[in-house]
């Protein structure tokens, strides 16, 4: 494909493709209805060539695209989400409404919707016949395959809409356009794919639908899909010529007859006609697709009206208001400045958009950490200065500077060449963003001599835009000063009550210690009883301990120490054992190794995660039920030596929600104390080195597993080496 005329180039730069209002007015009431899905948006969006366009551009745009294009509607409207599909059919609304540049309505494009429709059904209906793997690009590519048509009456206006009037059928229209010129809808199409860098297959369909038959048959699979439909579509009836050529494009007659797979594809193409209150002729095939079209010459308002500009800003607040809400519904800096070089891209044609933020207390402007701009605009500061740039001029005068801006005398500033050279634009437009009667920043766009000619008429609508897209960005800096501010006394208002707290729990927990010591001096030296009143005592040095920190920041225990993970169960389930399972009647196995079992981890935060979890296992199973704990010594776990503590039980089991809340930080406010108590664990465990896995099935019981690091003293480190040094001295 030859490189496009430069002036062709320059008009469809800002060429739109117009979308059935019927279309848009339901999308908007489908996003705001919480029972819609993403299947009921993409079903609706597959119905126009405009919208879709515009859904597939934005998802795959550098600023969205993760990873592989996204060719499917579908994942296209998943990854934007509803709130950005809104903003999209909030803005598009808006261009139908003030938007006049071709003087075509929504009834002379219809024949063009329709034949659109009807090539995208058949395509995919063929592509299910053929075993083709993806029937929903085949559907999108025959939707697109005369996108360039609407491009170019756009961008170009009466003169193509003249050209579109006097054509015979669409083979003479593609001799006419490429005289006329230089260049066909088909490569307009086709560009405009490759330049949302969609895969080169999917632009081929749209380049190659006129191509001869010869030589279609040497492309691939999806060119030659929409290719026989277009050719289908083009034709009063279906023939065995139509026959043959499927055999030779797919190796294969059709598995069903092309006449009844057309009349299916008409059929629901006037089903979806009848939807959308589009008016349809009898006869949907072979049809001449601007028929309808009449050559008006644009009408252009008077820009020394005074009235008609006061008219312009009020209607354009008004129409703007619904993009206002929507801005206002984001959460996040990132997500208002995406929508807004979207909104700018579809209200005003601003394909190139940047943006500097004010820095009052260094009186400068910049970026920061703005993404999604060209790397120019993140290494400089420009000073709110009389440096002479246009960005400078726009934020001190508070008005719209760009550089075709006439009777312009001062030098040009070099900052404004390096942006427009960013950019790969003739010039730029700034446009002050003005927030209760202070600059907030300045909205930077890429700007062509003939951008500057249409945007001039709508200087008030633009001065608007950049209020709106101010007072969007204050307000979310304000909230999150505000709940900043929240936070901060939430914090303290908990640590005075927590410190409160701390001293009353104080009281009572001294004096049972007390008291315990007191009746230690009074039993006999030899009493088994003192065992148990040392594990109690150092319980009750534990949550004394626990109660304490309430009012400290969390601080990670550090595993300082090694402990007898054995011994430390067998202490605790001497006193912990009668009130948790044999008051219950809940039976207790536990299976350890001889010898000590020393791990690396703080002792009291040890005896929390195993007490929590006998405390849920404790609520969880009845009577004659039954929990084991094994202990298994010399566990290697990412080349670590550990030691595993396994706790089985034959309880009714847990959910993955309840399991999976080990790996989330403890809700206070959380209804389920079982979910409470692991999270709890899983936060004690991680701050410990302790890996815990989980294996439940409801019904059945439930399986825990903590990997404890073992603890390895000094020596036993040491000497493996000294010992292979030796050996490689004697060698």
């Amino acid at each position: 494909m030859h490189s496009l005329p430069e002036s062709i180039v320059h008009a469809i730069e800002s060429g739109r493709v117009p979308s059935p209002p019927q279309l848009l007015l339901r999308l908007m009431q489908m996003v705001d209805d919480e029972s819609s899905t993403t299947g009921d948006l993409a079903k609706l969006v597959s119905q126009d060539a405009g919208l879709a366009t515009r859904i597939l551009s934005v998802a795959n745009s550098p600023a969205l695209r993760r990873g592989a294009e996204l060719r499917s509607l579908d994942n296209c409207l998943t990854a934007l989400g509803t709130r950005l599909v809104r903003s999209i059919a909030t803005c598009l609304s808006i261009q139908n409404l003030f938007d006049r540049q071709t003087g075509v309505s929504a009834n002379e494009l219809s024949g063009f919707w329709l034949h659109s429709l009807l090539v995208a059904e058949l395509s995919r209906s063929l592509a299910g016949s053929t075993g083709y793997a993806h029937p929903d690009e085949a559907y999108l590519g025959g939707l697109l395959h005369d996108v360039g048509e609407l491009i170019l009456l756009s961008a170009l206006g009466e003169p193509y809409a003249q050209l579109l009037s006097t054509y015979r059928d669409e083979a003479s229209l593609e001799a006419m356009e490429t005289v006329r010129f230089a260049t066909h809808h088909g490569e307009i199409g086709t560009w405009l794919a490759d330049k949302w860098q969609l895969d080169s297959s999917f632009a081929d369909g749209i380049l190659f639908h006129h191509a001869k038959l010869e030589q279609i048959t040497t492309a691939g699979t999806l060119p030659k899909l929409i290719w026989l439909a277009h050719t289908l579509v083009s034709t009063d009836e279906v023939t065995p010529e139509h026959d043959t050529q499927h055999q030779l494009l797919f190796g294969f007659a059709s598995k069903l007859s092309l006449a009844t797979l057309r009349d299916q594809a008409e059929a629901r193409t006037r089903q979806i006609a009848e939807a959308l209150g589009l008016a349809t002729p009898d006869k949907l095939v072979n049809i001449h697709v601007w028929a309808n079209l009449k050559v008006t010459p644009l009408i252009e308002a008077s820009t020394n009206d005074a009235e008609g500009e006061l008219s312009a800003m009020i209607s354009g607040m008004a129409l703007l208001q619904p993009l206002q809400q929507d801005l206002f519904a984001l959460e996040s800096d990132a997500e208002v400045l995406l929508s807004l070089r979207e909104s700018a891209r579809i209200l005003f044609d601003l394909n190139r958009v940047a943006f500097l933020l004010c820095d009052q207390g260094e009186n400068k402007l910049s970026a920061g950490s703005i993404g999604g701009q060209p790397t120019i605009f993140r290494q400089v500061d420009v000073p709110l200065s009389g440096n002479g740039s246009l960005v400078t001029r726009a934020a001190l005068q508070r008005e719209i500077c760009s550089s075709f801006d006439t009777g312009e005398t001062a030098q040009v500033s070099l900052i404004d060449v390096q942006f427009a050279r960013a950019f790969n634009s003739p010039g730029l437009l700034c446009i002050p963003m003005i927030a209760r009667k202070s600059v907030f920043g300045v909205m930077i766009c890429g700007l062509s001599q003939s951008q500057h000619g249409r945007l001039s008429r709508r200087l008030p609508w633009l001065m608007n835009f950049g209020r709106i897209a101010a007072i969007s960005l204050e307000t979310i800096q304000e909230a999150r000063s505000y709940r900043a501010n929240a936070e901060q006394e939430a914090s303290s208002l908990f640590s005075s009550r927590a410190r409160k707290m701390v001293h009353e729990a104080g009281n009572p927990l001294g004096i049972i210690r007390s008291y315990l010591k007191i009746l230690d001096r009074k039993l006999p030296e030899d009493t088994s009883v003192r065992q148990e009143l040392e594990i109690l005592t150092e319980e009750i040095d534990r949550v004394a301990t626990i109660v304490g920190r309430m009012n400290e920041a969390p601080k990670q225990q550090a595993a300082t120490s090694s402990q007898d993970v054995g011994n430390l169960i067998n202490e605790l389930m001497l006193l912990y054992r009668e009130p948790l399972f044999d008051a219950k009647g809940i039976r207790v196995e536990i299976k350890q190794p001889g010898g000590e079992l020393r791990v690396s981890c703080e002792r009291n935060s040890l005896k929390q995660i195993l007490l929590n979890l006998w405390k849920n296992a404790s609520e969880a199973l009845n009577s004659g039920q039954q929990i084991r704990i094994l202990l298994t010594d010399h566990v290697i776990h990412n080349g670590s030596v550990h030691i595993q503590v396994r706790l089985d039980d034959n309880g009714p089991g847990m959910s993955e929600a309840v399991m999976r809340s080990i790996h989330r930080k403890p809700d206070i406010t959380a209804s389920s104390k079982r979910g409470l108590g692991l999270s709890i664990v899983g936060e004690l465990a991680s701050s410990q080195g302790i890996s815990v896995t989980c294996r439940s099935e409801l019904g059945k019981g439930t399986s825990i597993a903590l990997l404890l690091p073992k603890f390895i003293a000094a020596t036993q480190e040491i000497e493996p080496t000294l010992n292979h040094l030796s050996s490689v001295e004697a060698k």
